[in-house]
């Protein structure tokens, strides 16, 4: 596996920030993302080891054993463990010559079943030492509007050049992290695939406003309507409404639509609640009379 500079494939430095590195791989991610260049092998090619640079640079600790460790940084953990454990051996004084070939002989056999190299072990040896490892886990980011989860979605998602076949359940929130089973990187020796984890970004194209599973819009209200009463129609997420005003409705009164709000994440067929909240507006450009009646009122009163 030949060392690839992470660094220079996001157009970064080596002091670059988690902020720099999420701004540099969207901006890239963007240029090169298949949809937005069909049939373009190059930009299929880029866009591919955008998403690996990425996976790398965005974990601090994936970051610490790269700067490391390089194009080996996946197997950080057991080159150091080896060297400890080599370290730890010619601590305890192992002197005579052929205990020390022994030793050097195992050490090399476990960076050879892990890198490849000198074939002088035996098969049998070779396929006792052979150590497995798990594939790279990858992340992606998923933007959808909200109208697209309200109900089951269907996507076709490319990752790392890979078109991936995805089933949204309805009712998902805005950063929702999802963790798709063996669709990473590819392991190693025969080790398990890594998984594949995405964020979800949902934005808002409606004029409601969600919070969890439920949905909230403002109302306004006539003043006639909201002192004598009277029949309105409101828009809910799923259609129009017919709602029965009460005669004194005060100005912020809410009221709750059961089981009219947001799809419950995984749960079939249940939904949160819809709330109004009530504005009335006081009505201007009186004519002479709607004055003069309006004192009459306040004499009432």
């Amino acid at each position: 596996m030949n060392f690839i500079d992470y660094y220079k494939i996001l157009g970064i430095d080596k002091n670059a920030s988690e902020s720099d590195i999420k701004k540099a791989y969207r901006k890239l991610a963007r240029k090169y993302h298949p949809d937005l260049n069909p049939n373009d092998k190059e930009a299929e090619k880029n866009f591919k080891n955008i998403n690996e640079a990425n996976e790398v640079l965005s974990h601090p600790e994936n970051r610490k054993k790269y700067d490391k460790h390089g194009k080996d940084w996946q197997h950080a953990d057991d080159i150091e463990r080896a060297q400890k454990q080599q370290n730890s051996r010619q601590q305890q004084g192992y002197q005579s010559y052929s205990s020390q070939q022994n030793s050097n002989e195992d050490y090399s056999d476990f960076f050879e079943s892990m890198f490849g190299g000198s074939q002088r072990a035996s098969g049998s040896r070779q396929g006792r030492n052979q150590v497995q490892f798990k594939g790279q886990d990858f992340n992606a980011e998923l933007q959808l509007n909200l109208t697209d989860v309200y109900t089951k979605e269907s996507q076709i998602l490319t990752v790392n050049g890979k078109k991936i076949r995805l089933t949204i359940p309805a009712g998902i929130e805005n950063e929702q992290v999802i963790k798709i089973p063996g669709k990473g990187g590819l392991g190693v020796n025969g080790g398990p695939n890594g998984d594949l984890y995405i964020t979800f970004n949902i934005v808002n194209n409606t004029k409601f406003k969600r919070y969890g599973n439920n949905l909230h819009l403002d109302v306004d209200l006539d003043l006639y309507t909201s002192l004598l009463g009277g029949e309105i129609m409101v828009d809910t997420f799923s259609g129009k409404v017919k709602l029965k005003v009460a005669p004194e409705t005060q100005n912020e009164t809410k009221v709750k639509l059961k089981g009219k709000g947001f799809p419950i994440y995984k749960k079939d067929g249940q939904f949160g609640d819809f709330i109004i909240t009530y504005h009335i507006n006081t009505p201007k450009n009186l004519t002479d009379k709607e004055k003069e009646l309006f004192s009459e009122l306040k004499k009432l009163r």
